[in-house]
């Protein structure tokens, strides 16, 4: 019998992978834009609310990442491995 939900994690893990890499590209061109300086007030609290949900999104690919990493790493029991350290940029 085939495995159709291994098939299917792996076309989502993919589809996570293409949307943080869109999200985070939209958001550096965001970003670069905002800091030309050449926005008005209303096109900047326009590019930051867009900002905010790119962050948001890229940050939910890296929780997903984050949870697949570990059910490969311990697939009989995910919850118990660890966490991931901060990385500072020190």
């Amino acid at each position: 019998m085939a495995k159709t939900p291994d098939i299917q994690a792996t076309s989502q893990d993919a589809s996570a992978v293409a949307d943080f890499e869109q999200s985070m590209q939209a958001l550096e061109q965001l970003v670069a834009k905002m800091e030309a300086g050449d926005m008005t007030l209303e096109q900047s609290l326009d590019a930051y609310s867009k900002g905010v949900s790119l962050y948001q999104r890229c940050q939910s690919a890296l929780e997903q990442a984050e949870l697949r990493v570990r059910q490969l790493s311990d697939p009989a029991r995910p919850e118990q491995a660890n966490p991931f350290a901060d990385i500072d940029d020190d």
